[in-house]
Order: structure tokens, then sequence, then C-alpha cells
């Protein structure tokens, strides 16, 4: 992945669409610059995501961008393993630490 992070306060920004329709990173798993790419964020940030999708639309055209009019940002620290969850679109991000698993 070639991406530059947008990174605050030592916290990592992920991008992410948590309502119901198109995902942002569900629809395009085969590019996740699309959960860090700094530029997106930064407009996401200034609540302009007219921006945010021109950025993506010069940076990603071949991506799916259903989602952009719900993006969100999640701060994680860095190096958080995480996994994007999606049920019909909405979107949500859980921490692999945080998950409890069942064993046999």
């Amino acid at each position: 992945m070639n991406c530059e992070k947008y990174i605050k306060d030592g916290k990592v920004a992920v991008l992410y669409s948590p309502n119901f329709g198109a995902g942002w990173y569900s629809w395009n798993t085969d590019t996740p610059e699309l959960l860090f790419d700094k530029d997106i964020v930064a407009a996401v940030l200034d609540n302009n995501l007219d921006k945010a999708e021109e950025v993506a639309i010069d940076k990603y055209p071949t991506c799916y961008l259903g989602g952009v009019r719900d993006l969100t940002v999640k701060w994680l620290e860095p190096g958080t393993q995480f996994e994007i969850n999606e049920y019909d679109g909405f979107e949500s991000i859980t921490e692999i630490s945080s998950k409890r698993y069942l064993e046999a």
C-alpha cells in the first residue's frame, strides 16, 4: 500500500462509511489506500465532501465512490490491527484486540 496517512495527536485517521447503502471500503477492498488517504481525510475533516469526492476520483479513478457522502473518521493508535465490518453498506470498525474469539 502506497499512501501517506493522516496522523494527528499521534493517532492515525481511518475512513469508513457508517450508513446503509454503499460502503466506502467494503465496495473497494482491493484499494486499502481509501481507508487512509491523507488528502481525502483532510477534506472530510473540513466537512468538504465534494472535495473528498474530487480527490478520490482523481487518485482512484476505477473505485466505486458511493459511500463518499457518509464518510467518517475514526482515530486509531498506530499499529492497531482492525477490520471493517459491513452489513447492507453500513460499515463499522472493530479493533482485532477487542474481539473475543471462541476456541474449541
